[in-house]
């Protein structure tokens, strides 16, 4: 097992940022402090040829300007709020827009352009880096001075583990991710990858990207993963919900108690080997086949990301929560502490 922290440059307010390297078990990962973020995520195929499974970036001042969310801590809620306005005990909160009508990823200067305060820890069987950041009462509109933990630690078994802690002052909402791309292939597009998802049901969308209701069954659609199956077989089906998306990009119910660990997903790639299985405590998970993704953006050793090149598992509660009564609640209360965790696992096999 090693540890090693180095520079990673500075922002452009002259803050300096640092790059974290853990390496156990077969795994090698490194974190910045700035965003909370996964950099890489290097693993053996079954040969023992190693690649990076991560989109990302080279250098801090990429990741200031991202627009991608590439592997960043995500908040104060993640997902969409509609019109970027919710109702808290009788008052009104109003957030930016800042995805057309809806309130995206927390906003224009969401946890992923925050700098972390970053502490080495000890943690059993691996390696740990503690990350806090103190989110101000009417930051991006939220009610609440939020203090805020992630705790990601690297153990021996090829495992990523993403703890979740948040306290407030006041009453609010909080719904934190991590919005990792990954390519098990290390370079082209996901479409042969092969995926599982451990739920029955997902929710319905508008061209906003906003829930409309109730939950649907995946039965007998091309939303159904519960076998299984290659991704790209039925992304270009015609199915409303998978043309609204230009793709996959919804919230799939995970089956089993929220707030237990449970497998959530399981991700294939046949030539490679690489195995990525998912457990999570929360109620959700979105899965995005990284639609929008244009050739716009260049990433690690000038590599060009273009559509599909990476997917996205990103577990969480439901997009705009605060606007359904009837999904699981992101409220948070003084007095009260928010927990949830998330596994990453890669093998080969």
């Amino acid at each position: 097992m090693k540890l090693e922290q180095s520079d990673f440059g500075q922002l452009s307010d002259g803050s300096k940022v640092g790059l974290w390297r853990l390496q156990a078990g077969d795994i090698e990962v490194r974190l910045t402090n700035f965003g909370a973020a996964i950099v890489s995520m290097i693993c053996p195929d079954t040969s023992g040829n190693m690649a990076d499974i991560v989109l990302g970036y080279d250098t801090v001042n990429e990741y200031e300007n991202d627009k991608i969310y590439a592997g960043s801590t995500i908040g104060r809620v993640a997902n969409r709020i509609d019109k970027g306005r919710f109702t808290l005990d009788g008052n009104v909160y109003e957030l930016p827009r800042n995805s057309g009508e809806v309130h995206l990823h927390g906003g224009i200067n969401g946890f992923n352009k925050a700098l972390w305060q970053a502490q080495e820890l000890e943690v059993e069987n691996g390696l740990g880096l503690e990350m806090k950041y103190l989110s101000l009462d009417n930051e991006e509109g939220y009610p609440g001075n939020l203090q805020v933990k992630v705790v990601f630690s690297l153990k021996n078994d090829n495992s990523l583990r993403i703890d979740y802690y948040a306290q407030t002052d006041k009453k609010t909402i909080v719904n934190l991710t991590n919005h990792s791309y990954f390519n098990l292939a290390g370079s082209g597009d996901i479409l042969d990858h092969e995926l599982w998802l451990n739920s029955e049901y997902f929710l319905p969308m508008n061209k906003n990207f906003v829930p409309i209701g109730a939950e649907l069954s995946v039965k007998n659609t091309p939303m159904d993963f519960h076998k299984q199956t290659r991704i790209g077989n039925r992304i270009n089906d015609n199915y409303q919900q998978i043309k609204l998306a230009g793709g996959y990009d919804h919230n799939y119910v995970i089956s089993g108690n929220g707030g237990e660990m449970r497998k959530a997903a399981i991700v294939h790639e046949p030539q490679s080997g690489r195995v990525l299985e998912v457990f999570t405590t929360q109620p959700g998970i979105q899965f995005y086949s990284g639609n929008f993704l244009d050739g716009s953006v260049t990433g690690k050793s000038g590599k060009v990301y273009q559509k599909r090149n990476g997917l996205c598992l990103e577990t969480q509660h439901y997009p705009d929560s605060p606007n359904h009564k009837d999904f699981p609640s992101i409220e948070l209360s003084p007095g009260d502490t928010y927990r949830q965790a998330t596994i990453f696992r890669v093998t080969a096999e």
